[in-house]
């Protein structure tokens, strides 16, 4: 099966795409602007520091460099790292005195006052008013480009702890956002055919009250149709059951007239048949009663007085007299709230499910255990674990020669449901190899 995408994580996804993108931009285009403001920095102070170290040049030192016959003398200085490195030349391009750090051979720039660009160096040239003596002052195109990345990476650090943090907080404003869709989901979720009741709409946000006014309409006209359904078949099952009790009983006046024969055979089908469309009539009514959700009750009932009734109903019942096994533990205690017209149907059907479908003539037990729980075995073969789960749907009948309309059960699930309780099916009975069993577990 695919899985479901997902709104939330797409979202931060673009949220934190989007942001990653701004903040890149931001950088690169505050790179391009440092990167100008440190060229008119570093080209201010090599101006600054050029025609300082000229004046120096050529107020205590000129005649001596004029009339030296030496080449390429260095300065000494310290042993600190030299930023901006410079070359003292003659008018006829010999370096005359040059930096510790500066080469040997004349920087590769004219000897006219300005700015110029080597390969490596971006030089500053002053020279004395007589033009005989020139500086050349050289800052290395390095030194720019290591503080315009120290910069970048000052820049980018952050990015590296927003994203992470801007993560967690996409996250808690995501899922805040989220909480009236899961609310609105829930609320829906809730909804089945036993509460059709329409969906809070008074607290969702704008956007979602449309989809919560379809919603509620969806299910009025689905809680229409259920009532039409529901008071079809009750009036149905009603109508039906007078003029069949009629037939019935004619029916079996008929039978007790008729000479044994191929004619009494044929009455006895039509008897059989009779008695079949009443318990199917039968079914049929307590079926929308189960619909119209009689289960729960405000008043405490001891059910136990009315299971009493029920299986002594069936003990004096000819079909079953001699088959019912009905054990209740001394500290067993039934008193729920609790319909008990719902759980009288309850039982007759779990009853008369054991009486069709299992060993004939074989032993029913009705048992109340010492945690209240209300068992119902019968004897006969294992049903399959797939067959368990389908007999709590309606119209389904594990055997089809049997009596019966595949409503029992169903019946029986829905109500014990809307009592809160479950309805457990077991095949076979635990502690054997065979049989069946129904067991009811009401909350306390």
């Amino acid at each position: 099966m695919k899985k479901g995408r997902s709104i939330v994580r797409p979202l931060m996804l673009s949220l934190i795409g989007a942001l990653v993108v701004v903040w890149l931009g931001a950088i690169g285009l505050s790179i391009l602007v440092m990167r100008e403001e440190f060229d008119e920095i570093f080209d201010s102070a090599l101006k600054e520091a050029g025609e300082r170290l000229l004046a120096i040049v050529a107020e205590e030192m000129h005649p001596d460099v004029l009339n030296s016959a030496e080449s390429g003398r260095v300065f000494s200085s310290t042993g600190r790292r030299q930023y901006i490195v410079y070359q003292v030349r003659h008018a006829d391009g010999r370096v005359i005195y040059r930096s510790k750090d500066a080469p040997e051979q004349p920087f590769d720039a004219p000897l006219k006052v300005g700015f110029h660009d080597t390969g490596k160096y971006r030089v500053f040239t002053a020279a004395t008013p007589d033009e005989k003596l020139f500086l050349q002052a050289a800052d290395d195109f390095g030194h720019r480009r290591e503080a315009v990345i120290e910069s970048a990476a000052t820049m980018l650090w952050p990015l590296v702890v927003l994203i992470p943090f801007s993560l967690l907080v996409m996250w808690l404003i995501a899922r805040r956002a989220v909480t009236p869709i899961n609310a609105l989901r829930k609320s829906i979720s809730e909804r089945d055919h036993g509460n059709l009741s329409p969906v809070e709409t008074e607290t969702l946000p704008n956007e979602l009250r449309p989809i919560a006014s379809s919603v509620n309409l969806l299910l009025q006209r689905l809680r229409s149709a259920l009532d039409a359904e529901r008071e079809f078949t009750a009036n149905s099952a009603h109508e039906l059951r007078t003029p069949i009790a009629g037939a019935l009983a004619q029916t079996q006046r008929l039978l007790a007239q008729l000479p044994d024969g191929s004619l009494k055979a044929r009455t006895r089908n039509i008897e059989a048949a009779l008695t079949k469309l009443g318990r199917i009539s039968e079914k049929l009514l307590q079926l929308a009663r189960a619909d119209a959700g009689l289960g729960a009750t405000e008043t405490k009932t001891d059910l136990l007085k009315v299971l009493d009734l029920i299986v002594r109903d069936f003990q004096r019942s000819a079909e079953t007299s001699n088959r019912i096994d009905y054990i209740v533990a001394p500290s067993a205690s039934l008193v729920r709230n609790v319909d008990i017209d719902a759980f009288g149907i309850v039982m007759r059907n779990l009853i008369e499910n054991a009486t069709i479908h299992g060993e004939p003539n074989g032993p029913i037990k009705v048992w109340v255990d010492e945690d209240s729980a209300i068992r119902v075995i019968s004897n006969g073969p294992v049903v399959a674990e797939a067959d368990l789960a389908a007999f709590k749907q309606r119209f389904h009948r594990g055997d089809a020669k049997r009596k019966g309309a595949g409503l029992g059960l169903p019946i029986a699930d829905k109500i014990v449901r809307q009592m809160g309780g479950t309805l457990q099916l077991h095949s076979p009975v635990p502690g054997s190899d065979q049989g069946f069993e129904a067991r009811i577990i009401l909350p306390g």
